[in-house]
């Protein structure tokens, strides 16, 4: 009842991305949108790790004291926390307003038309920052506060005015899909003009910071929330500190997960890919779209792992957190594996929806086969991972994915593609081996419990 909100808020939140990509593919410049913002994505997916890191932090503090009963203790943290999260989005605004194109063509290294639309895109994006933090931080505190169902209706609520807003924002007054066109005639009535990409950020940006507004009245009249009475606008650096203690191992978790994807998404683009033939890299873009889906559904699940982990402890109850952690991860697992059975049933459909070619279909018909079973460990490590988050222990989840990870994974790819130069299959095998070796390791480890005895 607590983790299924945030599930389902959180498969809807990938559905609208792809839902987002499907409207942008349909402007006259497709090619160029879409290569912009493959790129752009990757620059705005640093600054959410940065929010991400602050918000795990957060919750296991706030959790924590909601278990101990401490109800100051848990205003304090949640304001503080709104705090730091401010400051962090104005920081990253900045460097959106300012340096948008700067980060396009010098750091990206982005050329032509492509560079103009991700710097316009950009300065939306990072320059409104504070929608996404600020968001993500509400929706934080209500899940520590054990108010999951509403957390999860916001993010439905944004994500779905996102999409109505796309669709105004993106075509203007026409052309339009046959589908969006109800928006023709709404985007005349106000004098909208057909913004395309730039449009998808503005609308991103107002779909987000509709339902913060939304979220901070309603914490601010919850019994057990955050009364205008108790705000404390002064910073308190203890705290501070306290919760960039906490959040930044999650963060750094985040950034290695990205960068080894990075590594494989080189790999299979230097030596699996020419000029002329770019199938392998096609479908594997296309199955790491599919990966994201289970990946948000085990977030979810975490995210109630994480709460009741840090109320377990709170109230002193050691064997109710272990025992919180592998329910919700036994729960992730079956829903990986509704997915995995879709993905194994439908592949051709699937893949075919994105890329009909023969070939892409046939590629990633042959990743989804060997890498997709493993999935089920995925989810069970990521829900684990985030449990021991929620005591706290986000610095021992960072070594375990470093140990994994960096110590095996990585090396054993580099071994296969560079040092044998063997097929992309057996790159596929150790992916997969690495999921199943890492969901074994975090299960090891959280047994133990010794992430228990974290301090918070």
């Amino acid at each position: 009842m607590f983790g299924l909100p945030m599930v389902v808020g959180m498969v809807l939140y990938g559905a609208f991305n792809l839902i987002d990509m499907f409207m942008l593919s349909r402007l006259e410049n497709a090619a160029q949108v879409l290569a912009a913002l493959g790129v752009c994505d990757m620059v705005f997916a640093l600054a959410s790790i940065v929010a991400m890191g602050i918000s795990n932090g957060s919750v296991a503090l706030i959790a924590r004291r909601a278990g101990e009963g401490d109800r100051e203790g848990v205003r304090e943290a949640a304001w503080q926390s709104l705090l730091l999260m401010t400051f962090a989005s104005v920081a990253v605004g900045l460097v959106g307003i300012l340096g948008a194109n700067w980060v396009a063509t010098d750091v990206m290294q982005m050329k032509g038309e492509v560079a103009r639309l991700g710097g316009d895109y950009l300065q939306v994006m990072l320059g409104g920052a504070f929608s996404m933090f600020l968001l993500l931080q509400v929706t934080a505190i209500l899940r520590a506060l054990g108010h999951a169902r509403s957390a999860a209706s916001l993010l439905v609520a944004g994500n779905a005015l996102n999409v109505l807003l796309n669709a105004v924002l993106i075509y203007g007054t026409g052309p339009h899909p046959d589908i969006f066109a109800w928006a023709g005639p709404v985007a005349e009535v106000f004098g909208v003009p057909r913004l395309g990409m730039v449009g998808a950020a503005w609308a991103t940006l107002i779909g987000r910071t509709v339902p913060v507004i939304a979220g901070a009245v309603y914490l601010t009249a919850l019994k057990d929330g955050l009364p205008l009475k108790a705000l404390q606008l002064k910073v308190r650096w203890a705290l501070i500190r306290e919760l960039l203690r906490l959040g930044w191992p999650s963060a750094a978790q985040l950034v290695l997960r990205v960068g080894v994807v990075l590594v494989f998404l080189s790999l299979v683009a230097a030596s699996y890919t020419s000029q002329q033939d770019a199938t392998v890299l096609t479908a594997y873009s296309i199955c790491l779209r599919l990966e994201v889906m289970v990946l948000f559904m085990s977030l979810g699940w975490g995210a109630a792992a994480s709460t009741y982990v840090a109320i377990s402890l709170g109230a002193n109850r050691r064997a109710r957190a272990i025992n919180a952690g592998f329910v919700a991860a036994l729960c992730s697992v079956l829903s990986a594996l509704l997915c995995v059975a879709l993905f194994q049933l439908y592949a051709e459909s699937i893949l075919g929806f994105f890329d009909p070619s023969p070939a892409v279909v046939h590629a990633g018909k042959t990743y989804l086969t060997i890498v997709g079973w493993s999935y089920l460990a995925l989810a069970f490590g990521v829900v684990l991972s985030q449990g021991m988050a929620g005591a706290g222990a986000t610095l021992s989840s960072f070594v375990l994915d470093a140990l994994v990870l960096l110590s095996l994974v990585i090396p054993a790819s580099l071994l296969v593609v560079r040092g044998l130069g063997l097929d992309v299959e057996v790159l596929w095998v150790v992916i997969a081996s690495g999921n199943v070796l890492a969901g074994a390791v975090y299960g090891a480890y959280f047994r133990r419990g010794t992430f228990l005895e974290a301090r918070v």
